[in-house]
């Protein structure tokens, strides 16, 4: 290796150790978000403790030395992978958290259901990550899953509050109700599979919306009392 290019792998190993992000250049960048990539498929399906950096490093078609040219430790890699992970949905929240909050339930809840219904379909990798950081890393896992998911869940606890104070949805504890809204959506699908005859399992996206929406409507929002005339 020229004396230049050791230079640079000094300095961005330097940086790495300091806890800091370098300032990658574009093929530098490229290669960091393979092995991030690699790593969130790995570690979502086998866990941390399951997944090696050396198949992390064939899986994004580098070497294990330039993994820890990026990374100094494993640890390191999952924090990262699971912070791109979550990068994904941010839009989704950020929409959701300027969406009215005068909205009616009809309208807003399936809003709500519609972004975890995406979220469990097309970022499987991100709630497995979730539950591998809880399970297996814990210590930095609430900190890091507390900044990513509380804008998402207190948005929703939030909503809930206002349209209970409003008599539009049943006095319930919003934060429970919040808590099983997303497990409802977010963990049902695999659940269902240990449930014979439980067809939610087999919704699509559409659908399973339409179905969620459905169920806590019927749940949630009180049912006008007819008026009885004698």
């Amino acid at each position: 290796m020229k004396a230049g290019q050791c230079r640079a792998v000094s300095t961005l190993n330097s940086v790495v150790r300091k806890g800091t992000n370098p300032v990658l250049t574009p093929r530098a960048s490229e290669v960091q978000g393979r092995i991030v990539r690699a790593a969130a498929a790995l570690f979502s399906r086998q866990g941390f403790h399951g997944t090696s950096t050396r198949e992390i490093a064939r899986l994004a078609d580098v070497s294990e030395v330039t993994v820890f040219r990026y990374f100094e430790h494993k640890d390191d890699i999952f924090w990262s992978a699971l912070q791109s992970s979550f990068s994904a949905i941010k839009p989704r929240l950020n929409s959701l958290d300027r969406s009215s909050k005068r909205e009616a339930p009809e309208t807003m809840l399936p809003e709500i259901i519609s972004m975890l219904v995406d979220i469990a379909t097309y970022s499987p990798e991100l709630v497995r990550l979730v539950a591998v950081a809880l399970l297996e890393l814990r210590g930095r896992a609430e900190e890091v899953c507390r900044e990513n998911l509380t804008p998402l869940f207190g948005a929703i606890s939030s909503y809930l509050s206002q349209n209970i104070e409003s008599g539009k949805v049943r006095n319930l504890n919003p934060s429970i109700v919040t808590a099983a809204i997303a497990l409802t959506v977010i963990a049902q699908p695999e659940l269902s599979r240990l449930i014979d005859g439980n067809r939610l399992s087999q919704l699509g996206g559409r659908e399973a919306i339409d179905e969620y929406t459905s169920f806590w409507l019927h749940v949630l929002v009180p049912t006008p009392t007819p008026n009885v005339s004698n």
